[in-house]
């Protein structure tokens, strides 16, 4: 994998942008490391991104929660980030290094204050975003009107929600997957692998008995907020991306293609 991105990798100055994309429980942040620390070895600066980084924090999501849509309390779905931060954090691994990257504390459900965050010292060449949901395109207008599961049933009867979410998708988002230079997708067998992917490191949290671990009850209900752009990631993404990294049910590589020219389009909603 890291040859076929380097092989492509540009003369310029500016960093080369690859979004790596995989459900949750997949092994993304994992493979970001071990693919910035390879590129390292090559003498090739890399930076990290995480997605889940950008996550606006409990008292903005109340805020939308108030005003939008309540299921907007909860992090995870397009409309939770603040993709103008990451946009300008890009920016500025462009031109402006040494800089400071957010961290987000999920265990206190916002984002740490700037001085705690992670400085980057050299402008990387390469820069790896990875994220459950990045590169995903919005859906049609057709595809929302059908609840997915029994939280969208119960508490978006009227598919306000998910319109917004799409919405975001569509807008912002669209917008920043179109400065990618590569995509890497990692699919999953299904979307049912995920909720015991996502439930492992809650295992080991209720061993620990720690107060935010969540219950089975509780992280399905979490993952009902993922499971529509899950879906749509695991029909849509492989078509799109440069390099396809197929999974089985205990994450292990089933197999890699390589994507001679891929045929992204973040802009247009797909059925």
């Amino acid at each position: 994998m890291l040859d076929a991105l380097l092989a492509r990798l540009p003369s310029r100055r500016a960093p080369w942008l690859v979004g790596l994309s995989g459900l949750q429980g997949s092994g993304k942040s994992t493979l970001a490391r071990q693919l910035a620390a390879a590129a390292r070895q090559r003498g090739v600066a890399t930076a990290v991104l995480a997605l889940d980084d950008f996550y606006r924090g409990r008292r903005e999501r109340e805020t939308l929660a108030r005003t939008v849509h309540p299921l907007f309390a909860t992090r995870g779905v397009p409309g939770t980030h603040d993709i103008a931060l990451l946009a300008k954090t890009l920016d500025a691994l462009k031109s402006a290094c040494p800089t400071r990257v957010p961290r987000f504390d999920k265990g206190r459900d916002t984002r740490l204050p700037p001085s705690r965050w992670r400085r980057i010292a050299t402008s990387p060449r390469l820069v790896l975003l990875e994220g459950w949901c990045v590169g995903v395109p919005p859906q049609s207008t057709r595809a929302l009107r059908r609840p997915v599961n029994a939280l969208e049933r119960t508490e978006d009867a009227d598919a306000h929600w998910r319109a917004t979410v799409n919405a975001h998708l569509g807008a912002e988002y669209a917008a920043l997957w179109r400065h990618f230079d590569a995509l890497v997708v990692l699919a999953a067998p299904s979307f049912a692998i995920v909720e015991r992917w996502r439930d492992e490191p809650e295992q080991r949290l209720r061993a620990l008995g720690a107060p935010r671990a969540m219950s089975p009850a509780a992280l399905r209900r979490f993952l009902m907020h993922y499971e529509r752009l899950s879906r749509h990631a695991l029909r849509t993404l492989p078509a799109l991306a440069d390099i396809v990294v197929t999974l089985d049910a205990k994450r292990r590589v089933r197999g890699i293609r390589l994507a001679r020219q891929a045929a992204r389009s973040t802009t247009t909603a797909v059925p």
